[in-house]
């Protein structure tokens, strides 16, 4: 039997959570198991419940959404995260995903996203809604007149997420400075590099760069 993907919500408006458990129940292999409408006992209700996603709203009573991170960060994580906000400020998306948070979703986009999202970072992936994702690159993209700003086309050998890792390799940023720019760990840089050079059979940042300039994720 397929394990179900077992998802706990928060958020302080009941007329959310409903509309959300009553989508996500659509899902076969979903399964809401709980929720909270203040950031207080988040992270036991988790625990309890052993849930494998949280659904997390920002703007929440008591303890904030990103109150409940820090808490889980000092603790350890007893699943992963995804921010579903009405805020798309990148201030605050860079504090979440530097949190530890694997997604973010606005509430504009949660119908839907909201389904895609819990399977992608249920997987190990992280996942930003398109206006998130767009608002992110843009941030970076603005004054280098090299990047092709329409690297967003679909792609057969590699994932969006893939796509941004390449076309900054042959830009030559750093890990780093991948790192900073996408709101994801350097370990996690590194592990889409290998995988992205396992799927394009090459051993160096040459051919990175030769398939970036030929599939026009760059412009020479």
């Amino acid at each position: 039997m397929k394990h179900k993907i077992r998802i706990h919500l928060a958020d302080d408006h009941q007329v959310l959570i409903d509309g959300l458990t009553n989508l996500l129940c659509t899902v076969d292999n979903f399964e809401v198991v709980g929720n909270s409408k203040d950031g207080t006992t988040i992270y036991e209700d988790v625990v309890q419940n052993n849930a494998d996603i949280l659904v997390l709203d920002i703007s929440m009573p008591k303890k904030d959404g990103i109150e409940v991170l820090k808490e889980f960060s000092q603790k350890r994580f007893p699943c992963k995260v995804i921010i579903l906000s009405s805020y798309d400020d990148l201030k605050i998306i860079k504090e979440v995903m530097k949190l530890g948070a694997n997604g973010y979703l606005t509430k504009k986009c949660a119908g839907e996203n909201i389904i895609e999202a819990i399977e992608a970072v249920y997987q190990g992936q992280e996942y930003f809604c398109d206006a998130v994702r767009e608002k992110i690159f843009n941030t970076f993209t603005q004054n280098n007149p090299k990047l092709n700003k329409n690297i967003y086309t679909e792609n057969q050998i590699l994932s969006p997420r893939e796509i941004e890792i390449i076309t900054l390799i042959s830009l030559e940023y750093s890990g780093k400075e991948i790192s900073e720019q996408l709101f994801i760990s350097i370990n996690t840089v590194e592990t889409h590099r290998k995988n992205i050079m396992k799927k394009l059979q090459t051993k160096n940042t040459i051919g990175l760069v030769k398939y970036a300039l030929k599939n026009n994720l760059i412009n020479p």
